[in-house]
């Protein structure tokens, strides 16, 4: 069994959620509950492949073109989404973000339309815009409505439908059926797609994932997965990433991009090592930090509803909780300066990401339970502070 009630410290390893707070917040030495990686230890089996490695003392170019890894990464595809990916669909990058980032300029012409679902992740919104791409963003915190999504395919004509699959920050994992529309969808209006399921292994208890590579084959226009295996087992500072593109031409063209245009064709050795050893040997960590998780949002949902009598409903996926204080009367902004400058926590602000989120917060469950806790408390002295207030003041 996982201790993933042990408390480790991060202060003073450069952590960007940790140490360097005071950038997004405006003050150091917050609790946090922000950046989207967690506060456990990865595996230890990739703590000994790192040992190993570092005793053996060669860190040289490294080529991620290699059976072990390709085949780590298929036999994670069919042992977890019962899908068979092409050994040639796979293709390395140094970030899911950097994928995007590379896809959108390649799937669509500059000016041109970018849809996605929104609210969403907030990298979203930069890397689409600073890529003189507009976007267009399809409310769904609300629910999804097809028929109504359809003819925004018809009205806003866009070149590029970009998935998050399961969706961040509301936890949504997208059934077969979900997954089969998208798809028709971008078939029926020559829209290319791009599915980033970064998140696809954080699920709840008998919640089943559906990966877009399982409709590879019904997919008429350019396609992409965009993933890793750093948000599952806590190892983006390892640095490896990669995407699955089926069509050879797209895929030739983006390998193009990455090496000739952005000299950029070897792998981080240990990202690439760790990606090898988590997908072939730590399945059951992941099982058990799933059920870990799982904890932590039942402990969520009762406190919300007891101190602060918010009816949270614990999402499908990931390890965030995307809680609605709509019910709370309180403004997000004093709410924001009560956390910070008081209570010295710092909770996600749901405004930045994008149309849906206002009147809502992002809190980063994946900590030990006392964090959590330690958090919510100070969340909770927040909001009754603020009554307090206004209570004097009436």
């Amino acid at each position: 069994m996982v201790d993933f009630d042990n408390v480790v410290s991060r202060r003073g390893t450069y952590s960007t959620q940790w140490d360097y707070v005071k950038d997004r917040f405006g003050e150091a030495d917050l609790l946090p509950f922000t950046i989207s990686d967690m506060d456990f230890k990865s595996p230890a089996g990739v703590s000994e492949v790192i040992k190993t490695v570092a005793n053996r003392g060669i860190f040289g170019y490294t080529r991620w073109n290699n059976p072990e890894f390709k085949e780590a990464i298929r036999n994670w595809y069919r042992s977890q989404y019962d899908t068979d990916v092409d050994s040639d669909a796979i293709v390395y990058s140094p970030s899911v973000i950097f994928s995007l980032a590379k896809l959108v300029e390649q799937f669509s012409k500059e000016n041109g339309l970018v849809l996605t679902l929104t609210p969403c992740y907030d990298a979203f919104i930069s890397t689409i815009t600073s890529n003189s791409r507009r976007l267009f963003q399809y409310r769904i915190d609300k629910g999804v409505d097809f028929e109504k999504l359809e003819q925004t395919f018809v009205n806003e004509k866009p070149e590029i439908f970009l998935l998050c699959n399961p969706h961040n920050p509301l936890g949504i994992v997208w059934t077969e059926n979900d997954m089969q529309k998208f798809v028709d969808l971008c078939n029926a209006y020559h829209v290319s797609i791009i599915s980033d399921e970064i998140h696809l292994d954080i699920l709840r208890e008998g919640v089943k994932g559906n990966s877009l590579a399982k409709f590879f084959k019904e997919l008429t226009v350019p396609a992409a997965v965009i993933t890793s295996a750093s948000k599952s087992f806590n190892t983006p500072a390892l640095g490896c990433s990669y995407a699955l593109i089926p069509d050879e031409r797209e895929r030739l063209d983006f390998l193009y991009t990455l090496k000739a245009k952005n000299a950029l064709s070897s792998v981080p050795y240990l990202g690439m090592l760790s990606t090898i050893e988590c997908y072939n040997h730590q399945e059951n960590w992941l099982q058990e930090l799933c059920s870990y998780i799982d904890g932590n949002f039942v402990y969520v949902s009762k406190f919300l509803k007891k101190r602060l009598d918010i009816e949270y409903k614990i999402p499908d996926a990931t390890y965030l909780a995307w809680i609605d204080i709509s019910d709370l009367n309180v403004e997000m902004k004093d709410l924001q300066l009560e956390l910070v400058t008081k209570q010295k926590v710092a909770i996600m602000d749901g405004r930045i990401y994008g149309n849906g989120g206002k009147n809502h917060l992002r809190l980063n469950l994946g900590a030990p339970r006392k964090k959590v806790a330690d958090g919510l408390e100070r969340l909770a002295k927040a909001v009754e502070s603020l009554r307090d207030k206004k209570n004097s003041n009436s």
